[in-house]
This record gives structure tokens, sequence and C-alpha cells, in this order.
């Protein structure tokens, strides 16, 4: 069996981004992705996530 070198130290996972309000974009965007999680499809879920997290809100919010 191979050496293991020590404990893995992960970081804590990102906190999801919050849809902009007002935004159609953003808005079906959080529905898709809430979607997702209902029938178990975290990779959608994330694509989602970032996906909000690129659009052009964000920029002009400062948020990442």
């Amino acid at each position: 069996m191979g050496r293991m070198d020590g404990a893995v130290h992960l970081p804590e996972p990102a906190r999801e981004p919050e849809p902009v309000a007002g935004c159609d974009v953003c808005g079906a965007l959080d529905r898709q992705r809430l979607g997702a999680y209902a029938v178990g499809d975290r990779s959608r879920a994330t694509d989602c996530n970032v996906e909000i997290r690129r659009h052009p809100h964000r920029a002009a919010t400062g948020e990442r």
C-alpha cells in the first residue's frame, strides 16, 4: 500500500451567490438552481451558481 503524507485540509465551501433582486436573468438561474437541487442534480445547481456569480450584476455590486 502507498504511504500517506499527512492530513488533507480543505477550505470551507463558498456560500451560494444571491441573485440580484429585480434581475430576470438572476431570478431564472435561481429557479433553475432550486429545481436542480430538488431532483438531486448538484452538478446543474453548481453550474447555476457559476452563472449567477459571473453575471454582470456581480461586478456592479462588488460581490464575489
